[in-house]
């Protein structure tokens, strides 16, 4: 509340784009008299990967500079940019069709470090997968961590377990409120917590440049969320390890990875199939808090939409829906494929990091086509 009141006085302010978009920010932002220079989307592979199922208000963010500028004095300017570590050709794509960035500016940097050492590890059992990560921790228990899950009750339950190993540790996940989180992240970085158990709410924002290994105790749905929570690991330029856990190829023994994936990807389909459904239901034009309030999911809905083509947003709050209504053919099975290949790569891992996010040039002459030399297929072929 007191930054709302001084406005005027802030050449920053950090918004969510749930916060950006409640009516009492929004209203305060409108005021004709304040001026405001530029928008910035920072993390903005977030709009690519939460926009569509979990953030929906990123969907509607494109919206947001023309409704300000109708707000401002004829003239008025107002650069927008967008910033992200991990967003492939595709996801550029995205970012750039979805804020309506004309003729942007490109610059992209290879994700490429040499310190970081790359490797996934088959874990034959839920147990073994346990030992594993127990041994690994022990290996390194001077060393700062990050050991990563999918869920939030998969972290629950993991840093309950390794609590009653002797481990000093905690979970952190998105449903922790902002009191209960902040000790966490000072515990973590001032070395009072050697690791935390986290879900991807955790990193973005916070910088631990002495970070030695992220493990990833289940391996993440999508390829950006994976370079996004490696890259967590030796930002001081020092050697640092990215270690993934994945269940033995048939899951006979392990089925969990198999059920984890199935589960996100079921739910992703369910949610397609809704916003199918809504769009005999809603009006063709209307308003995204109403539709949210009459129909469960109807935020997301919504986005799916706009994410399908079948619908544009005239206001951050009012959308228009698109032309006859179609078949949504979006597949979540397509967005979580290149994961899969990486953890199943043959190659250089890094090759196929940077092939995947644009960078052949750089790939080929990676160790002059030979590889990296220090991730684990590489070091295996020696």
């Amino acid at each position: 509340m007191r930054a709302l009141q001084n406005l005027a006085r802030l050449r920053l302010l950090y918004l969510s784009p749930e916060t950006l978009l409640s009516p009492p920010v929004w209203e305060k932002l409108s005021d004709p008299d304040l001026v405001i220079n530029g928008l910035i989307l920072d993390e903005a592979h977030c709009l690519v990967q939460w926009g569509e199922t979990f953030r929906p208000a990123y969907r509607r963010l494109g919206a947001v500079r023309s409704a300000l500028l109708q707000t401002k004095p004829p003239g008025t300017q107002m650069a927008i940019a967008a910033f992200t570590a991990t967003a492939d050709p595709a996801a550029q794509q995205t970012i750039q069709q979805v804020l309506q960035l004309e003729n942007p500016q490109h610059f992209c940097q290879s994700p490429y470090r040499s310190n970081l050492h790359l490797a996934v590890k088959i874990a034959w059992s839920p147990r073994d997968r346990r030992q594993k990560l127990i041994q690994y921790i022990q290996a390194k228990s001077r060393q700062s961590g990050l050991v990563y899950v999918r869920t939030r009750k998969d972290g629950e339950v993991l840093a309950d377990w390794l609590q009653m190993q002797g481990f000093k540790t905690a979970a952190y996940h998105g449903g922790l409120s902002a009191a209960e989180r902040r000790p966490l992240e000072t515990a973590w970085l001032n070395g009072s917590l050697q690791f935390v158990v986290c879900t991807s709410a955790f990193g973005m924002g916070i910088n631990k440049p002495n970070v030695r290994w992220v493990i990833h105790f289940h391996a993440p749905i999508l390829l950006s969320e994976y370079v996004q929570e490696v890259g967590r690991a030796g930002r001081d330029g020092r050697s640092a390890e990215a270690l993934t856990f994945v269940s033995e190829p048939t899951g006979w023994l392990d089925p969990e990875d198999q059920q984890r994936q199935k589960f996100f990807l079921d739910r992703g389909r369910k949610q397609l199939q809704t916003a199918q459904g809504l769009l005999k239901k809603i009006p063709a034009q209307g308003d995204a808090a109403e539709v949210a309030r009459q129909f469960k999911e109807g935020a997301v809905a919504l986005a799916l939409l706009h994410s399908a083509g079948q619908l544009e947003w005239l206001t951050p709050f009012q959308y228009k829906l698109n032309g006859a209504i179609a078949k949504i053919t979006s597949d979540p099975l397509k967005a979580a494929q290149s994961m899969d290949w990486y953890l199943k790569a043959r190659g250089c891992r890094w090759q196929f990091l940077l092939e995947a996010f644009g960078f052949e040039q750089e790939a080929k002459a990676l160790g002059n086509g030979k590889g990296c030399g220090h991730c684990d297929r590489c070091l295996a072929r020696r």
